[in-house]
């Protein structure tokens, strides 16, 4: 049998227990975690070899590892855990802790992750909305539709403005995304191996489980876990869409009408729209089910607090960015419809600034789990650990 000299990495295992894993010395690798949990392969099972790579600090082995993110933190583990160790915890430090080594810049995840940061970091959209408003002369005096009322657009234009900031956004997140997980599928290929499986098929049978959600149904602990990220999935899901689709109203007879065309009478233009129009209708459900699905969603981290330990501020991050984009884009609407322009436009500025805080810093908080989690699976699928 090959000797294999390991080496250590102590400012790994301390970044491990500054991130929310501070339990993972109390592990004595006696495998409850790996026995009761549903989700683990036959072949190699997680999470009791992740625990004794942290322990040691083999940093290339659990970034390089698929299995860390086929871990879903259902809390089986932690909840029967005879040491208290909470490995459902410290693969979610670990979690943290790849996103950081993978996406760049590197001073940007890191910010990410440590909460005195947060204002900083929330201050870049703030400014960005502020400053247009300053120099456009908005901030105190808000022209009034005589006809419309209170229309937002008046405030910040949306084409002009709006779109070409989170367009630059959403491209700047799209090339951190890529960059960071074209290492990380290298990193997997050459330290985990492949048996070169088809790649077209292991992604439809991922993408499928992610649609169906059929791994959140198989953990014990935390079973309502499955509806609420249900909810908050499809949810975003059916804002996407309406996003979309007003962009289809918007920039629809401004193309027909470059190519000299009649714009088609269900391109209704500019905002606001009738709240009986399709996109308004769906948009609002959507709405309604996201208020649903981060509800549930903390009052299950609070349930079940005591056994599966009541989250890190990463984790507690992304939920609460979730709660106020909800909160806030609901409350725009109502006091648009109310006709208080004094809460109504403070409150749209907010809720632009939480939607940039979300898009923009996405590769770097734990809204990147669903891209990591679905290249893992892939990986896992194509080279036969399932």
């Amino acid at each position: 049998m090959a000797e294999e000299i390991i080496k250590p990495d102590l400012i790994f295992i301390n970044d491990v227990i500054n991130s929310g894993g501070e339990s993972l010395k109390k592990c004595f690798q006696c495998a409850t975690c790996s026995v009761v949990c549903n989700l683990t392969p036959d072949d190699k099972p997680f999470p009791r070899k992740e625990m004794l790579h942290a322990q040691w600090g083999l940093k290339d082995k659990l970034f390089s590892n698929p299995d860390i993110w086929l871990c879903y933190q259902c809390s089986d583990c932690t909840a029967y855990c005879p040491r208290g160790a909470k490995p459902g915890e410290v693969l979610g430090a670990i979690r943290k802790l790849s996103l950081q080594h993978y996406s760049s810049p590197k001073f940007l995840a890191k910010m990410a992750g440590d909460a005195k940061y947060l204002l900083l970091l929330f201050a870049v959209p703030v400014l960005i909305f502020l400053t247009y408003l300053g120099i456009t002369g908005k901030l105190n005096n808000v022209p009034k539709d005589p006809v419309r009322g209170i229309v937002y657009s008046n405030l910040i234009p949306t084409t002009f403005f709006i779109d070409p900031v989170f367009i630059a956004a959403a491209v700047f997140a799209a090339i951190v995304f890529a960059k960071g997980i074209m290492r990380y599928w290298n990193d997997m290929s050459r330290n985990a191996g492949t048996k070169g499986g088809n790649i077209i098929g292991a992604a439809v049978s991922a993408i499928t489980e992610i649609l169906a959600h059929r791994r959140f149904n198989k953990c014990e602990v935390t079973k309502g876990r499955s509806i609420s990220h249900i909810l908050v999935f499809y949810s975003f899901a059916g804002l996407a869409i309406t996003t979309t689709w007003a962009m289809i109203y918007l920039y629809g007879p401004i193309a027909m009408k470059f190519l000299g065309m009649e714009p088609f009478k269900w391109l209704l233009g500019e905002s606001p729209y009738p709240l009986t129009d399709p996109l308004k209708i769906l948009g609002n459900a959507s709405a309604a089910g996201l208020a649903l699905g981060i509800l549930l969603v903390i009052f299950n981290r609070i349930k079940n607090s005591a056994k599966t330990g009541i989250g890190s501020y990463y984790d507690w991050l992304f939920i609460g960015v979730v709660f106020f984009l909800m909160a806030t884009g609901i409350l725009s609407e109502v006091f648009r419809l109310m006709d208080i322009a004094a809460l109504a436009y403070p409150t749209y500025i907010a809720h632009l600034s939480f939607v940039f805080f979300l898009f923009a810093y996405a590769p770097f908080s734990k809204m990147a789990h669903m891209v990591y989690r679905a290249t893992a699976m892939i990986f896992a699928k194509q080279a036969g650990r399932e």
